[in-house]
């Protein structure tokens, strides 16, 4: 005899294809669990093991964002996974925390089990390249709230750092020097103004090149964010870091204050760098004002380094010990201005 049609399955919700990408994704989600975790896979909460009295834990929450239209229009959905968990990573490690564990919410009209399989391959490669347990989740679906063949992607990470090892950026100073790291795309910010540019204004398609660039318009917009807990960590191990600042949403002139101390001023010399092709392509194609440009993109610059004067050689030599291509691109002085983009 035939299984009968669950009401559920055609009401919109099939929950066998939920269950069955889970399952197939098991061994994969457990080959992330660290010594911290405690239990099984498939509790109602994951447990982790408390750090410690002379600890704080840092906790963060982001989405993909538009990015994920993109994914969708391109078939691809492994490289969000990673995006989502770097960007969270890289949210905590501005504090200088270390990441425990990660927690993804995945909601869509109606789940493609290949399609969460991807996600979920993208989210496991992501956490055990950064040492971070993917504790758990949620996979909802909700037919009528999310667009069809479309999907939210959101991450919530729990790091720990020793509270005499916090960066706040409390102790940055005048004289300190602000240096770049390299981004390796658009991360995960600015996407509702570059597909309106690059498939409205100048009528782009997936697979056309960037103007300037070796990349597809695919490649370049589905880049995966990467992640700094390497580098960084080589970083600290050499010099003080008194500030950092990961370049998302609002760009230098928004992400840049949250580290400095009132009555202090970031110099930056966009001269210092090249912003690669594609944000010279965007700029150009769709018209934007360069400020606005430094506002809703990284311009090339994913983090920002900030130490003492005197540690600048040595951070440097930290740096590209690590694999990174490090610029120094300004420094702090005194000002009522938070930001002040020059050249």
């Amino acid at each position: 005899m035939s299984k009968p049609v669950s009401a559920y399955a055609a009401a919109g919700v099939d929950i066998d294809t939920k269950m069955n990408a889970l399952k197939r994704a098991k061994k994969s989600i457990e080959a992330t669990f660290t010594d911290g975790v405690v239990g099984r896979l498939g509790s109602f909460g994951g447990l982790f093991r408390s750090p410690g009295r002379d600890t704080l834990l840092v906790a963060s929450t982001d989405g993909v964002g538009t990015k994920l239209k993109v994914a969708v229009m391109a078939g691809q959905h492994d490289t969000v996974g990673q995006d989502i968990v770097n960007h969270c990573v890289n949210d905590i490690l501005v504090q200088g925390a270390e990441p425990l564990f990660f927690l993804d919410y995945i909601g869509a009209s109606k789940l493609d089990g290949a399609m969460l399989a991807e996600i979920l391959r993208g989210l496991c490669k992501a956490c055990r390249e950064n040492g971070c347990a993917l504790l758990g989740g949620e996979t909802a679906e909700m037919p009528g709230l999310y667009p069809p063949g479309e999907y939210d992607l959101v991450g919530t990470i729990v790091g720990v750092v020793p509270k005499k090892e916090i960066i706040t950026g409390a102790g940055v100073r005048v004289g300190d020097v602000l240096i770049g790291l390299p981004s390796s795309g658009l991360h995960t910010n600015g996407y509702s103004l570059a597909r309106k540019i690059i498939f409205e204004q100048a009528g782009l398609k997936l697979n056309d090149a960037i103007p300037g660039a070796r990349k597809t318009v695919a490649d370049a917009l589905l880049a995966v964010h990467r992640s700094y807990l390497k580098p960084i960590r080589a970083l600290r191990k050499k010099v003080a870091v008194r500030g950092l600042a990961h370049i998302t949403g609002g760009g230098f002139p928004d992400n840049v204050p949250r580290v400095l101390p009132e009555g202090l001023t970031a110099h930056i010399d966009r001269s210092a760098w090249t912003p690669p092709p594609l944000f010279q392509f965007l700029q150009e194609a769709g018209r934007v004002d360069r400020d606005e440009m430094y506002r809703v993109f990284n311009m090339g610059i994913g983090l920002i380094v900030i130490v003492r004067g005197r540690d600048v050689l040595p951070a440097l030599a930290a740096l590209r010990a690590a694999g990174e291509k490090p610029v120094p691109i300004g420094n702090i002085q005194r000002g009522r201005e938070r930001v002040r983009l020059l050249n």
